[in-house]
């Protein structure tokens, strides 16, 4: 079991040290495409404007600037990646996040929620400012509320990073400091294949650690738990896209002791049944 955890450990910090290995990434020949320094011999990207501006020359128009470029736009998208059901436990799982802003800075709310038998279990609400600081990255900071049906709700303050990693690993790493003195790390990672042009197969890996006991709440310190889950959809339009798969939950050291003590399953697999959906 030791064993394991190293693993689990390693995978962790190799994880976190690809988020912040992508600016380096991003000025390799591979990614001189997406940034960098253009080479000295370029062509001048306005060489065939002729002197013509969205201000000046003979095709600006009168009054302040009227043309405006896409990423100057303010932008609304709605996704909802998880939207899923395990009949053997009667639990439903909602993973939702909605975005406002440019393409460089905007405002993001992140929402997720667990119900079993028509009761909210558990959910979660971060209300994030997020600004790119690379090509394929973005920070997020802002605040994160959590709600237990059987604990004790907790504030935080939320710092983290969200964006693409090398190898087309989707990455979100975020730090939850409380103002108890409690802090939890969450890491995870999606990865994405297409079979056919309809059916994508996708994986994630997450990862939580917890800086002290929080007994009331059933979390342990040290690497509180782990999730591996696999799905399998069908994309009849990218914003509607059915999906099976297959989940499996496990919980480490501290926190383990704690489900055990209130007979509560140290261990959790489930096959689901879901559509991901966004505009």
């Amino acid at each position: 079991m030791r064993n394991g955890h190293r693993k689990i450990a390693r995978f962790a910090f190799a994880l976190l040290a690809t988020a912040l290995s992508t600016q380096a990434f991003a000025q390799n020949d591979h990614g001189q495409m997406q940034g960098g320094k253009a080479p000295a011999d370029a062509r001048d990207p306005h060489a065939y404007a002729q002197g013509n501006t969205l201000s000046d020359g003979d095709y600006s128009l009168p009054g302040p600037r009227q043309l405006v470029l896409a990423d100057e736009h303010k932008m609304f998208s709605f996704k909802a990646d998880h939207l899923e059901y395990a009949t053997q436990s009667d639990v439903a799982t909602f993973d939702l996040q909605a975005r406002y802003g440019s393409i460089y800075k905007a405002f993001v709310v992140k929402a997720d929620a667990d119900m079993e038998n028509g009761r909210l279990e558990h959910s979660q609400l971060d209300l994030l400012w997020s600004s790119a600081f690379s090509a394929y990255f973005d920070a997020q900071f802002g605040a994160s509320v959590s709600h237990y049906d059987n604990g004790v709700d907790r504030q935080f303050f939320a710092l983290g990073v969200q964006g693409l990693a090398p190898y087309w690993f989707e990455v979100n790493a975020t730090a939850y400091v409380g103002s108890n003195g409690h802090a939890t790390i969450v890491l995870d990672a999606e990865h994405e294949i297409l079979l056919t042009q309809k059916l994508v197969f996708q994986s994630r890996v997450g990862l939580t650690f917890n800086s002290k006991d929080e007994r009331e709440n059933l979390l342990g310190k040290g690497l509180s738990s782990n999730d591996f889950e696999f799905r399998l959809r069908y994309e009849f339009t990218p914003q509607f896209a059915p999906y099976i798969g297959i989940t499996f939950s496990n919980t480490f050291d501290a926190t383990a002791r704690l489900r055990r003590s209130a007979n509560l399953s140290e261990h959790d697999t489930q096959w689901v049944t879901g559509i991901r959906l966004w505009f």
